[in-house]
């Protein structure tokens, strides 16, 4: 792992179990059926990636305000990226073990996720 010196949101937990999640999206999504690359494959991988990357990019905005509408917009990501896992499963290509232990870790992040923005409004008034 590299470490960096940190410019603040590498110190939030909710990025850091984002960037988890993402791992454990990119390892099981590599042995789904080829003909998916294109398909739920990247949708999947691009869904984790921007749970993280707007956690990042609201955390780099001047105004709370703004961070408060990323850490939503990095909410929505997560339920779309709970709705992929479902079919990923439902269509067989991922493992109930895999499904679980993604689905746990998102819930978990949509919770900090909700806290962190509400945290966020709450201050800005």
């Amino acid at each position: 792992m590299i470490k960096k010196k940190s410019s603040g949101f590498e110190d939030l937990e909710v990025w850091q179990k984002t960037i988890e999640l993402t791992e454990i999206i990119y390892n099981v999504s590599r042995s789904f059926p080829v003909e998916e690359l294109y398909g739920i494959t990247s949708q999947m991988r691009r869904s984790a990636v921007s749970i993280a990357s707007n956690i990042a990019e609201g955390s780099a905005r001047k105004s709370r305000k703004d961070f408060a509408r990323f850490t939503a917009i990095a909410n929505g990501s997560a339920a779309e990226l709970k709705t992929q896992l479902y079919i990923a499963h439902r269509i067989k290509i991922l493992s109930k073990d895999d499904f679980e232990e993604a689905f746990e870790k998102i819930n978990v992040i949509g919770k900090m996720l909700k806290g962190l923005h509400k945290h966020l409004k709450t201050i800005n008034h």
